[in-house]
């Protein structure tokens, strides 16, 4: 390790007076591949004895960050424009850190890793498929000492996209593989998207088709468009495939055509806006992907048997979609949306005099994600998590790539400062023009109502982990207010991850749902076990 001195003064001041030294890990390309590279470098260091703790058998296998315990592991990071193998590049870990520079660290044995993110999107992936990697190397802090040299020797394998977590039920493992016999991938290179970036764009999603579908045949099904949520993308649905085909085979859910859409990009999740930004997403849809399905597969291709279904992230991108595209959708259900009116965004009012998103009016923190009615998180402690992980990909990133104008230097207009949280008044203004659902309706509800009115469901729960049912309650009030048929529920107790389930069922809202679209296309034809 090498020390760089903050101070330029006389080494000969005294040491309560002398500032801390920088640390300094040096990481070196040896093996991990046998070709230059590039990326953003990251070091994660965690206490030993905690990481001991939590990990199965006490061994170690990656030390990372974790949204639900934001503070446990540090961060530094830096940006690596070539990287040689053998070559090696030097990290201040007092530069680019969360939550603090790591020569702030209570001395002890800490376990710590090295990755360089060659895609810059850790923010939205984490680490996968081609990230370098060293190993989980123990080192003792103590002060003035040194940090050991680390060697990226590893490249993150590819996952394969149908490997079930070790959470997932075994009824839905069984299924998988008559499953994935009626699933298909299903990509299209989107004219409109291409012509905005300037290179290939696709749109692309999984099909799945349920039990005695015959493309030959004369049956039409009602069909499902499914977005995801933050995090999710084309190669995370197995899960989902698994448990539509299992839940349609035993006639829980009834017999409807499934399209998982992949709403994720290099930014964050695109959200099927047409955005200056990310391009025209929406527009792409429902323009040119969903008429090109129409004429593949046996759809009813006509309003009342073309619905919308997403959580989180998702849930935003339907209730966007429905109220957008009234004409094309018949009915929307959306669980857990993010904000739909910026009045309360995550709790805080985006509109208000002198807005900041890291403090309220009282100089309190804003908090961003709750447990048990325990804050986990403060809005500002996830803002810089974020930063340290990268430019990219990011959830709060992420909104502004979706919401926000386009600046001079190409990029969307932050909404708000990243090292003092204040609001920035003039975005918001045009996330309010262009993106806040519940002033859409207010201000479009006359010439909205005859194709949209009944057509919004939503489900929320009372504790959501990221405070969402806020925002929801301001919907509820603007429909309400407006005189129109919705449906928006409030579940008691329910988070953001446990929403859909009911005793062992982890999908049961999601069957009650399918059954309410069912009712809606086949009036009288079916109904829920």
């Amino acid at each position: 390790m090498a020390l760089a001195f903050l101070a330029t003064g006389s080494f000969a001041a005294q040491a309560d007076e002398a500032p801390l030294a920088h640390r300094i890990v040096r990481v070196t390309l040896d093996g991990a591949t046998d070709k230059g590279t590039s990326g953003r470098l990251l070091l994660f260091a965690a206490p030993a004895a905690t990481a001991r703790e939590a990990a199965k058998d006490g061994k170690v296998e990656e030390v990372d960050t974790n949204p639900f315990q934001p503070k446990a592991v540090s961060v530094a990071a830096r940006e690596v424009t070539w990287l040689a193998p053998g070559q090696s590049v030097d990290l201040d870990t007092d530069g680019e850190a969360f939550p603090t520079g790591f020569s702030s660290l209570p001395p002890g044995d800490y376990l710590v890793q090295a990755v360089l993110d060659v895609g810059h999107d850790y923010n939205y992936s984490g680490r996968h498929g081609g990230d370098l990697i060293s190993e989980v190397t123990p080192v003792k802090l103590a002060a003035g000492g040194s940090l050991p040299v680390l060697k990226l020797t590893r490249s993150v394998p590819a996952k394969d996209p149908w490997q079930l977590p070790p959470t997932v039920p075994q009824a839905v493992r069984d299924a998988l593989p008559e499953a994935r016999q009626h699933a298909h991938a299903e990509v299209l290179q989107s004219a409109a998207l291409t012509a905005f970036a300037g290179r290939p764009l696709s749109i692309r999603a999984w099909v799945v088709t349920p039990p005695g579908y015959d493309p030959n045949g004369s049956t039409r099904y009602p069909t499902v468009f499914v977005t995801h949520g933050f995090g999710g993308g084309f190669d995370r649905y197995a899960g989902t495939i698994a448990g539509l085909w299992s839940a349609m085979s035993d006639k829980t859910m009834p017999p409807m055509i499934w399209v998982l859409l992949d709403e994720s990009g290099p930014t964050g999740t695109h959200e099927f806006a047409d955005s200056v930004n990310n391009g025209p997403w929406g527009q792409a849809l429902t323009t040119e992907y969903i008429p090109w399905l129409e004429g593949r597969y046996k759809m009813d291709a006509k309003v009342g048997g073309r619905f919308l279904n997403g959580h989180s992230s998702g849930g935003w991108a339907t209730l966007w979609l429905q109220t957008r595209y009234p004409k094309v959708f018949g009915g929307t259900w959306s669980t857990s949306p993010d904000p739909s009116d910026f009045h309360n965004f995550t709790g805080i009012d985006l509109y208000a005099a002198n807005a900041n998103a890291y403090k309220k009016a009282d100089g309190t923190a804003y908090p961003l994600i709750r447990d048990k009615g325990q804050v986990i998180a403060t809005f500002d402690t996830f803002a810089h998590l974020e930063r340290v992980l990268g430019a990219y990909g990011g959830q709060l990133a992420s909104f502004e790539w979706v919401f926000s104008p386009r600046g001079k230097d190409g990029r969307p207009e932050p909404m708000f400062n990243r090292d003092t949280g204040a609001i920035d008044p003039a975005v918001v203004a045009y996330w309010h023009d262009h993106y806040d659902i519940a002033q859409r309706l207010r201000t479009h509800w006359p010439e909205l109502k005859p194709d949209l009115d009944g057509k919004i469901h939503l489900y929320v729960g009372t504790a959501d982990t990221f405070y969402l049912d806020g925002s929801a309650k301001l919907l509820k009030d603007t429909l309400d207010g407006l005189h129109a048929k919705s449906d928006i529920r409030f579940l008691p107790g329910k988070t953001h991850f446990d929403l859909y389930v009911e005793g062992e069922d982890r999908n049961a809202l999601l069957k009650k749902i399918a059954w309410e679209m069912y009712g809606v296309a086949r009036p009288g034809q079916g109904k829920a076990p």
